[in-house]
């Protein structure tokens, strides 16, 4: 087999960790892309499995680096909550002849081209898997935008702007922000108002298959930040485009770690609250 092995290496513990897996992977094939500086151009090498160091932040950043020929990813986790890698360098070792053998199974994941038309510059595409926020910026004023969604107004609202996200990225900043939660393999956008100046606007799940339009209708002036990464100027002068974009992202799973149960496990969803259980204190009924 041939893999990658990927992280960012500013992160406490991702060298060593990646160090310690380099010559456990020895037996089982060669390693094409050993990168922990994030600066390869992962989509002119090929491999068939990526071992992703860090947390969802490395996954993301290591989703974009692979660009248009997506290889299946392995995430270790190093970091703080773990959505994408929720396995330990541990948990790893001992299934590695199962992952040498291809016993797992890939989950297929819906990415997003944003296309960025700054006035009077060339447009630029950026292919993202987590989310594109358009959010205000100093002086922290209200923003108005509207949103087109295959040709027809969809939405139009000021607040502190707007979070378009993927079923991946629905557990991140758009669940912070109230949004839904969309199954992992869902081909849809939640589109989730930040702030609104409204009693009546509410999160929306809407077809990953209609084109997206944004336009700030006037104002103050914002950002548009691509998964949390890339950070670009915007302005009423400015377009953004999102679509479904022409790859999935793909996410190696192996037995005993479902999205549920990682949604259990790490946010305690869909799970019963703790009662108390020991007596009340004397001299108070047990109806206080």
């Amino acid at each position: 087999m041939r893999f990658f092995v990927l992280g960012n290496g500013t992160k406490p513990g991702v060298r060593a960790e990646a160090e310690r897996l380099r010559p456990l992977l020895r037996p089982f094939g060669e390693i094409v892309a050993f990168d922990l500086d994030q600066r390869l151009d992962l989509a002119s090498l090929e491999a068939d499995l990526a071992f992703v160091l860090g947390g969802d932040g490395a996954i993301l950043r290591a989703a974009r680096q692979m660009g248009y020929r997506q290889v299946p990813v392995l995430g270790i986790n190093l970091g703080k909550l773990g959505f994408l890698a929720d396995l330990s360098l541990d948990e790893v070792e001992p299934r590695l002849q199962h992952l040498a053998r291809g016993d797992y199974r890939i989950t297929n994941h819906l990415m997003f081209e944003c296309v960025y038309q700054a006035a009077g510059a060339e447009p630029r595409t950026l292919l993202g898997l987590n989310d594109v926020v358009i959010e205000t910026g100093p002086p922290f004023h209200m923003v108005e935008y509207e949103v087109e969604a295959g040709g027809e107004a969809l939405l139009r609202s000021a607040g502190d702007g707007l979070i378009l996200s993927t079923p991946v990225g629905s557990t991140a900043h758009n669940l912070a922000a109230g949004g839904p939660v969309v199954g992992q393999e869902l081909c849809a956008f939640a589109i989730t108002p930040l702030c609104p100046h409204t009693l009546t606007t509410r999160p929306l799940v809407e077809s990953a298959d209609k084109v997206y339009t944004i336009r700030l209708i006037q104002g103050q002036n914002a950002w548009l930040v691509i998964d949390g990464q890339e950070q670009l100027p915007l302005t009423p002068a400015d377009g953004v485009i999102v679509r479904r974009a022409p790859v999935a992202f793909r996410l190696v799973k192996v037995a005993g770690h479902s999205y549920y149960q990682t949604l259990r496990d790490k946010l305690r969803w869909g799970t019963s609250p703790v009662f108390r259980t020991e007596p009340p204190p004397a001299g108070r009924r047990n109806n206080d």
